[in-house]
């Protein structure tokens, strides 16, 4: 991994980030939600969110997960307004976190999930650039696939800031990829349009566009942020561009179906509560 993951260890990290993690990461091993994070950083200090957050993602790579890719969150409005913030950011997707299409997420797993339908691409080229462009990312994109980002957060009732979503590895649960790949010469991102579905019922509804313009723009920014940071995109990672409309809230027995235009469909179930995990 990057040298930002490689000086995530909790001996380098100061006192209220190392706590932080602590707690966000006994919320998630316990199922019990815990309270905001962001009393212990001052209002907006985001570094010290990532900070949280990369810390994490340390612990689980030396636990044996893998990071097979990056999420970018807030990327809609409609989500924005929701979680009462004005900007995107970005989590780590480890290989465990994938459910097969039309698979079941087991009843526990995870705490207070809603889902949202996205746009997936998966590249065939790194990103190292910090100036990253539409250009370069055009030719780095291998495929794009539909996809159900199933986010969770391990801070109470969703009371989240900015800074507690990006410590909570902004606020990532589950993905569910769709199976057929779909180069970029075949589907125009920005002007795709969205279906959710809870139950066969309409639960929400929109398009790239209403993802930071375009799910390119999206993904550019997470390539010029990574670039940044010094750990950049690389090829074969997966990139969740963000979510094309609102999300919904998820409960024991519920089927959430996407549809995306030239992109397909994607779908998960939720386990009823007396299945085991």
């Amino acid at each position: 991994m990057s040298t930002v993951l490689d000086g995530a260890r909790p001996d380098a990290a100061p006192p209220a980030v190392v706590k932080a993690a602590d707690l966000l990461a006994e919320a998630a091993r316990t199922g019990v939600a815990g309270p905001p994070v962001r009393t212990l950083f001052d209002n907006g200090d985001l570094e010290s969110a990532y900070a949280v957050q990369q810390l994490n993602v340390r612990r689980g790579l030396d636990a044996g997960r893998r990071v097979v890719g990056r999420k970018i969150g807030l990327t809609s409005v409609a989500v924005q307004r929701q979680l009462g913030v004005d900007q995107p950011d970005f989590g780590a997707l480890f290989a465990d976190m994938a459910v097969p299409d039309g698979a079941e997420v087991p009843a526990g797993r995870l705490l207070q999930p809603k889902v949202e339908a996205e746009i997936a691409f998966v590249l065939g080229r790194d990103l190292p650039d910090r100036s990253c462009t539409i250009v370069d990312l055009l030719r780095a994109v291998d495929f794009a696939l539909p996809a159900l980002e199933i986010v969770d957060s391990r801070v109470q009732n969703w009371d989240i800031s900015l800074v507690d979503t990006v410590a909570d590895n902004a606020s990532c649960g589950l993905y569910v990829l769709g199976g057929t790949p779909v180069p970029l010469t075949r589907v125009d991102v920005r002007a795709a349009t969205m279906t959710m579905t809870r139950g066969g019922v309409i639960a929400s509804e929109g398009s790239g566009a209403d993802c930071l313009g375009s799910p390119l723009n999206a993904a550019v920014w997470l390539a010029s942020a990574l670039a940044e940071r010094g750990d950049p995109l690389r090829a074969g990672d997966l990139v969740l561009t963000g979510a094309l409309g609102p999300m919904a809230p998820a409960a024991p027995g519920d089927v959430f179906e996407a549809h995306i235009s030239e992109l397909g469909s994607v779908r998960v179930r939720f386990a009823t509560e007396g299945d085991q995990r």
